[in-house]
């Protein structure tokens, strides 16, 4: 078993998150075992994900309601792309004279660089579901009430 579900997390009470993430929570039916990475990853990433949005054309922003829904999206697949990140790291062939510290290094940049992917590939596909109605539905259909 990996390290990453080894330590014991706190429960996450869904009613307590906004209902934009909770609405993608539920709809990519993302396992309990993930819910507290899911709003730590939301609660730290506001930031780079708001600028990401600002830099966005209107027709784009216009995919979706609002910013909430765009930052609960990348929330939901940055958790999804950081769990693989963890579970694929230790296949990984490191130089064997790399230390401890090195490949946490090394393991938290990948990781970085993953989560940051994500926010890319989620602005590429916003901007392309609006001349793509299939991908624009896909979009819409997580936040239908």
């Amino acid at each position: 078993m990996s390290d990453v579900n080894q330590t014991e997390q706190p429960k996450v009470d869904l009613a307590e998150v906004s209902a934009e993430l909770r609405q993608v929570i539920e709809f990519d039916e993302v396992p309990e075992a993930m819910h507290y990475m899911v709003t730590s990853i939301h609660e730290v990433s506001e930031e780079a994900v708001r600028e990401a949005w600002n830099e966005l054309p209107n027709s784009a922003q216009n995919v979706l309601d609002n910013f909430e829904q765009f930052h609960a999206l990348i929330s939901v697949s940055q958790a999804f792309a950081g769990i693989n990140v963890m579970e694929e790291f230790p296949t990984l062939k490191l130089p064997e004279d790399m230390t401890d510290e090195q490949k946490e290094e090394y393991r938290a940049s990948l990781l970085d660089q993953v989560l940051h992917n994500c926010v890319k590939d989620m602005v590429k596909q916003i901007k392309k579901a609006r001349r793509d109605p299939i991908l624009k539905r896909d979009f819409t259909d997580v936040f239908a009430k």
